[in-house]
């Protein structure tokens, strides 16, 4: 059996490269190694290509969604074993610690959080190994494919849980989603569970204006053209959004959602942002705003799990490009260059 893989390697920002590598190995008791068959590229990828996200070091293989089969477990792994078909959560989980007792995995002090493809190897790789398995995967159910619950590694519970609840989305809603990209089109599947009012996506892109039509957007806005603010307090007597959700990860983006959101209503920041805004307390002070950030934490998979597995929610209509495995960094630049190419998720198989 080879003791070495191939991988996409981080060597600092703007390069990357598919190397030899060496395969993983089981390292604790609690570990496991998944034979990655499927996986995806995030937005928070590019962000760290670009330098945004300085624990990323030199030789590290980026990556943190995948859908696999188990192929060896540590001694202490008590509910995942080898053969089993699982999604390899974003997020790692110690289980025990003061944040995952109370679901908050993302801030998990135990060893986990977000980690993969951050502060260990991760899952843009042949194999990848899994810390705290037992609490960092999950069954794949019957019936649904890899590609569709892949989009349950990160991008479904992150628009759904930073966006939507964190937002506090609650029917009768006007919602405004400040960019319609992977992450934006979840929250705007999220928000639709909860029957909003309106729904207005706001983009700069028009094809990702259109895709957030397919996913439920009523009414769609690109600033370059329409006045976003004019329109959202049109739809709500002059008052503004219920709840303006941020999912782009840029200083302008955030402060149009400030701009958008109405007196007592809540400002959802979803995007990675890798520099300053601004925050204009000296006109939000007075208007009962609340502002919330968040690293998802995935308490939502088990639910959204559910939703897939009952065609509630459809998760297919994400993946727009596929690529073989050793071709990924032509699915780096399909991705990277979204606008014009009409991206949104792009998958890879082996």
């Amino acid at each position: 059996m080879s003791t070495t893989m191939h991988a996409i390697v981080y060597h600092g920002p703007g390069r990357k490269a598919w190397d030899e590598v060496p395969k993983p190995t089981v390292q604790a008791d609690t570990d496991a190694v998944v034979k990655v068959d499927t996986v995806t590229i995030c937005g928070t990828d590019l962000h760290i290509l670009k330098g945004d996200v300085a624990a990323v070091t030199d030789g590290r293989i980026l990556g943190h969604e995948a859908v696999g089969t188990v192929e060896e477990v540590g001694p202490g792994v008590k509910n995942v074993k080898p053969g089993d078909r699982v999604l390899v959560s974003c997020i790692t989980a110690c289980g025990a610690c003061r944040y995952c007792r109370e679901s908050s995995y993302g801030q998990c002090i135990g060893g986990g959080g977000w980690i993969l493809g951050h502060k260990i190897d991760g899952t843009q790789a042949e194999y990848v190994r899994v810390p705290f398995a037992d609490t960092s995967t999950y069954a794949v159910p019957q019936g649904v494919t890899d590609e569709e619950v892949l989009m349950l590694a990160d991008i479904g519970p992150t628009g759904y849980e930073v966006g939507v609840l964190n937002g506090r989305v609650s029917p009768g809603d006007v919602v405004a989603v400040v960019g319609a990209g992977p992450v934006g089109l979840s929250a705007i599947m999220g928000a639709k569970l909860f029957s909003p009012a309106h729904v207005v996506a706001i983009d700069l892109a028009d094809a990702r204006l259109e895709a957030a039509k397919q996913f439920g957007a009523d009414i769609t806005v690109n600033p370059s053209r329409e006045d976003a603010v004019a329109i959202v307090r049109g739809l709500t007597q002059g008052l503004g959004a219920d709840v303006a959700i941020e999912a782009v990860g840029v200083a302008s983006t955030f402060e149009q959602c400030a701009a958008l959101v109405r007196p007592g209503g809540t400002v959802a920041n979803v995007g990675v942002h890798g520099g300053p805004a601004t925050l204009h307390l000296e006109d939000l002070w007075i208007r009962n705003v609340t502002i919330t950030t968040g690293l998802v934490d995935t308490y939502s998979t088990p639910t959204l799990l559910k939703l897939l597995a009952t065609h509630q929610v459809d998760l297919a209509r994400f993946v727009t490009h596929r690529f073989a495995m050793g071709d990924f960094l032509d699915a780096y630049d399909t991705f990277a260059r979204a606008a014009e190419t009409g991206a949104l998720k792009v998958v890879l198989t082996s």
